[in-house]
């Protein structure tokens, strides 16, 4: 197949499942397929979410920084309006990236509205955790503890701080931090009712945690464990901060970022004004959205299309909507999981060896390939092209030597068929997939990079998840012409950027192998 245009330089790069579907290496593909064109990709923007979003792309495993630090000719890296951000974390990120020779702090600018969110909010996050267990006796939702949801809260209930407040002298910011600090402190006591102990015990959690996650930086020598220590803002008495240190390492992480803070959505419509490509980059993916998913398992931003311009701070107009999805399926905290596998199966053993969150490292729950709620997606929310990850990772080896199955509706107790995602979550976890199987293959994928050179079974599966994905997303309506049908643009067989396929043939010539 020739490969389409895209219909916009406005290109959204968002999830169609539950997250972890490697949306961050879609943008090296797009950036490398425009490249030397006059409309070369120069803007990859963070639209939503924030440290909890955990992307890989190039081998390089990012959070708050968009996965555009890979490529090299994009002239910008912005974090938009609709980002939650940590300075602390910013700087975290950003200076074992630059060591190793990828340039950063040249290239970013963080909109001056963009959500501060700070200790205060990782606090609150795990006394809500621990709320929803001993007080209400619930299951945990699983939260990364990185904040994100009281951070959102803060923005709803108008006590918002953003990237401004760093430009506006440190006592304006104190201020807000002292009063920011006081809310949070009442409410993990009187409301949360967290024990003192517990509350002692969760800067040692957050210590840990980060100690963790910033393990490379600490043996490169960027810093020290002491940098990572959250028990140094543990108050002398229960539910108290030692506010002063904690104002001082805020202000100055912010600080040293001013050069960096500025009009996002200037610059973009600059770009687009030249002719130039945006790429926005989302966290999380359409079932984790806060309004569309299923709550309290959803995350607390918008992580559809139109939150782009809500986050870039431009005009709705006319945007190249990228669906990616992973060949099987994976959910982490409690979530409803219709096409969950046994963990026993010995697929699912084997894909649980390398499903681990990118931000948390927990482990991944495994399923099949739901193609209801894929198509859902995608017909509720909007596409023009599609990417699907990891169909290498399905390969016949040790023990697993099955076949494929492809979930194309659910069924009740009674016989009846869904074949759409009912709203109604009480209704969602009464229902049994209804499955369609598909012979597997024995022969390794990760080397080709034809579709034609894919064994025969691996093209029908790809076939097949397509067809049922759009079926689905088309609603038994007939599908439109072949110039309108979105396409498989890039197929996954393994987790290298080199390990892409970019030949696989249109879609209407490419279901007729199902």
């Amino acid at each position: 197949m020739s490969l389409l245009p895209f219909s916009s330089q406005l290109i959204a790069d968002v999830g169609i499942s539950l997250g972890d579907e490697g949306k961050g290496r879609l943008i090296p593909e797009v950036a490398d397929e425009l490249r030397g064109t006059p409309h070369a990709v120069s803007v990859v923007l963070k639209v939503n979410g924030g440290a909890n979003s955990g992307h890989t792309a190039g081998g390089v495993k990012l959070n708050l920084l968009p996965a555009g630090v890979v490529v090299r000719d994009a002239a910008h890296l912005c974090i938009g309006a609709g980002v939650v951000a940590d300075p602390r974390k910013i700087w975290w990120e950003t200076k074992p990236l630059e060591l190793k020779g990828h340039a950063i702090l040249s290239r970013l600018l963080i909109d001056e509205r963009t959500m501060v969110t700070d200790l205060t909010h990782r606090l609150l996050d795990l006394a809500w955790e621990d709320y929803r267990e001993k007080v209400l006796a619930e299951e945990p939702r699983g939260s990364t503890g990185r904040g994100i949801t009281p951070a959102y809260a803060d923005e709803i209930s108008q006590w918002q701080m953003t990237f401004s407040d760093f430009l506006a002298g440190p006592n304006f910011f104190a201020r807000k931090l002292a009063q920011r600090a006081d809310r949070a402190l009442r409410v993990i006591q009187h409301v949360c009712r967290v024990s003192p102990e517990t509350f002692a015990g969760f800067f040692d959690k957050l210590t840990t945690a980060e100690l963790r996650a910033n393990a490379e930086a600490i043996e490169l020598g960027v810093f020290n464990k002491e940098e990572f220590d959250f028990t140094r803002f543990r108050g002398a008495a229960p539910f108290t901060l030692n506010l002063e240190a904690l104002t001082q390492v805020t202000w100055a992480a912010g600080v040293a970022l001013a050069p960096n803070i500025g009009e996002v959505r200037e610059l973009i419509l600059r770009e687009l004004h030249a002719g130039r490509t945006i790429i926005g980059e989302f966290g999380q993916a359409y079932w984790l959205d806060k309004r569309h998913g299923f709550s309290p398992n959803v995350t607390a931003s918008h992580t559809y299309t139109p939150e782009f311009f809500e986050s870039a701070g431009i005009p709705v107009q006319r945007i190249h909507t990228f669906g990616v999805a992973k060949a099987y399926d994976t959910k982490v905290g409690t979530h409803t999981f219709i096409t969950q596998m046994d963990d026993a199966h010995p697929l699912a053993i084997k894909l649980k060896q390398i499903e681990f969150g990118t931000s948390t490292g927990r482990q991944r729950m495994v399923g099949w390939f739901d193609a209801v709620e894929k198509g859902d997606a995608l017909r509720y929310g909007g596409f023009q092209d599609v990417m699907i990850n990891k169909s290498d990772a399905l390969t016949h080896s040790g023990a697993w030597s099955g076949d494929l199955l492809i979930c194309t509706s659910y069924q009740d107790s009674s016989g009846k068929i869904y074949r759409h995602v009912p709203r109604n979550e009480a209704v969602r976890k009464t229902l049994k997939p209804v499955y369609t199987a598909h012979p597997g293959w024995s022969e390794d994928i990760s080397k080709i990079r034809h579709f034609a050179a894919l064994p025969r079974n691996a093209q029908r599966y790809v076939a097949a998840m397509m067809k049922a994905t759009l079926d689905v997303a088309y609603a038994g309506e007939p599908w439109p012409g072949t110039d309108k049908l979105p396409n498989l643009r890039y197929l996954g067989v393994g987790p290298e950027p080199s390990q892409i396929i970019k030949d696989v043939p249109d879609t209407a010539d490419l279901v007729k192998l199902v």
